[in-house]
């Protein structure tokens, strides 16, 4: 049997990596005084979504 548990950690691993990422990079526009996002944060936020679904099906796996 897959342990699907170790999968979902390690996406949410993925998860928490990619809200880093993200946090930074507004940071960083938020000090060179932008007032939009900057352009890779929607793609990150598609990633990130597709991350917490990924997972929520791998939990589902995992129930009895």
């Amino acid at each position: 049997m897959a342990d699907y548990g170790q999968l979902v950690e390690r996406l949410e691993a993925i998860g928490a990596e990619l809200d880093d990422i993200a946090f930074d990079q507004l940071r960083e526009a938020v000090a060179d005084g932008e007032l939009a996002r900057p352009a890779p944060d929607k793609k990150l936020m598609q990633a990130r979504r597709a991350i917490e679904t990924a997972a929520g099906v791998l939990r589902q796996l995992d129930e009895p």
